[in-house]
């Protein structure tokens, strides 16, 4: 197993904020409206996943990423038992007192890591939407809590909708990407109804690629309309966060829309991986 970093002499919170800033991601400016306590949870909820997230996309072998990832799993555990051994964990570990955030949710996001980690290749929409819900939806719903916004059902629809939004949509930009880790994330479907052939090096510069995006282009453009119908009721203070965070998305994907032959713009801080927190509320979908 692979040794996380022992709490001794850390500083949880400012190791959680150095993450957060070296990640280059769009995500923290977007956290700046809310209270100093619940900023300071949803960037442990951020930091977690950008670390856990760099696992599943660096350079270690297949088996070192295997043992990392349980390393995480561990950690997460003597979280909920309240004696964390790394400054990430110190800090969800508060986060996780204050706003009564759900275990399972942080198991969806070590699968997805792991889903990741394996490798995904022209996904069956089952498997795809599983992974959207490990990556994306888990972060969402995480994040509703820490905001004070959560409302039960509604609150899950919204977040849930927006969720595939946004994932879908890091998912049309970054197929280039992808690509050079070995990776398709269009679902087989879409790639067999368009015609391109469900191999990530020969998919990205396939001339049928602009279908299969346009294709699941559609499908994101559905989830940005639910999303929009399920805010209603939530007031809007509560969920700024996330709507200050979807509007570049959803103008990203109506850029792609214009013309899916056009390679997408990708403007400087924004990792896919990353902002899988910004994916997952609405801006908070972190892929």
């Amino acid at each position: 197993m692979t040794a996380l970093p022992i709490l001794t002499d850390f500083a949880p919170r400012q190791e959680v904020r150095r993450i957060v800033v070296e990640s280059g991601s769009s995500f923290a400016a977007g956290m700046r409206v809310l209270p100093r306590r619940r900023r300071e949870a949803i960037f442990a909820v951020y930091a977690f996943c950008r670390v856990v997230d760099d696992i599943a996309d660096g350079t270690m072998l297949p088996l070192e990423k295997v043992d990392a990832l349980a390393d995480w799993a561990e950690e997460i555990d003597r979280v909920f038992l309240r004696a964390p051994r790394t400054p990430v964990g110190e800090e969800l570990a508060r986060a996780v007192d204050g706003y009564g955030l759900p275990r399972h949710e942080f198991d969806l996001i070590l699968e997805g890591m792991r889903m990741d980690a394996e490798g995904m290749v022209a996904p069956d929409p089952i498997r795809l939407e599983r992974y959207v819900r490990c990556v994306a939806g888990a972060v969402g719903l995480l994040s509703m809590r820490v905001f004070g916004a959560w409302q039960g059902d509604r609150s899950r629809r919204f977040a849930l909708s927006l969720a595939r939004a946004m994932q879908l949509t890091n998912i049309l930009r970054d197929v280039e990407e992808d690509a050079c880790l070995g990776r398709l994330y269009l679902p087989a479907t879409v790639l067999e109804a368009a015609g391109v052939p469900p191999d990530p090096y020969a998919a990205w510069s396939h001339p049928a690629l602009p279908d299969a995006r346009r294709r699941l282009g559609l499908i994101a453009r559905t989830q940005f309309r639910r999303a929009q119908a399920a805010r209603a009721g939530h007031a809007w203070a509560r969920i700024l966060p996330a709507l200050m965070m979807m509007g570049p998305y959803e103008r990203m994907l109506a850029d792609m829309e214009t013309d899916w032959t056009r390679p997408p713009v990708r403007r400087p801080g924004w990792r896919k991986a990353a902002d899988g927190i910004a994916c997952a509320t609405g801006g908070l979908a972190w892929r």
